[in-house]
């Protein structure tokens, strides 16, 4: 059994494009953080990679956004924030989220949820949350967001995020 660092990874040496390349390895769903702006009334939204169930008892989940999103502070004024689960055929969806300003929804096509928020259409599921708590950490906060109702909503397969692109998960027969 080999010991010491890897022939890969030279003295274990860390920077920021070796963290990426080493984290990539870990397969991630994607989704959209969707909400509705209540002093403009307009649809806001972003992607996100990172996203956990956290607990049962109370129903937490978790998601982490940079401090450099103009997305956020739009998203984070609703008192109820919607985590739509993206299926595999919308890697473009989880592009236009992604995209730095303009219209983030134009020509996408959404029902509300519950909570008012935009649900989008072939997403997999949606989540309607109450944000409970945000920590700093590094250049992202932790959202930990209370689950007030949720729904399956399309089928299919989920977005998958893997070493620094977008694929699909077949389920085993």
């Amino acid at each position: 059994m080999p010991t010491g660092p890897s022939p890969h990874s030279p003295n274990g040496h860390l920077d920021s494009r070796r963290f990426r390349q080493v984290l990539g390895r870990f397969a991630t769903g994607v989704v959209a953080i969707t909400a509705v702006d209540p002093l403009d009334g307009r649809p806001y939204g972003l992607a996100a990679n990172s996203f956990t169930s956290v607990s049962l008892n109370p129903p937490l989940v978790a998601f982490c956004v940079a401090h450099t999103s103009t997305s956020w502070p739009k998203v984070r004024g609703a008192k109820v924030v919607t985590v739509n689960v993206l299926a595999d055929d919308q890697q473009a969806v989880c592009a236009q989220m992604a995209a730095k300003g303009g219209d983030k929804f134009a020509g996408l096509e959404w029902t509300g949820s519950p909570g008012g928020n935009p649900v989008l259409e072939g997403a997999l599921a949606w989540i309607d949350c109450a944000v409970e708590a945000e920590h700093l950490a590094g250049d992202h906060v932790i959202v930990v967001a209370r689950v007030l109702q949720l729904d399956t909503h399309a089928e299919g397969g989920p977005l998958v995020f893997f070493r620094g692109g977008y694929g699909g998960f077949v389920e085993p027969d």
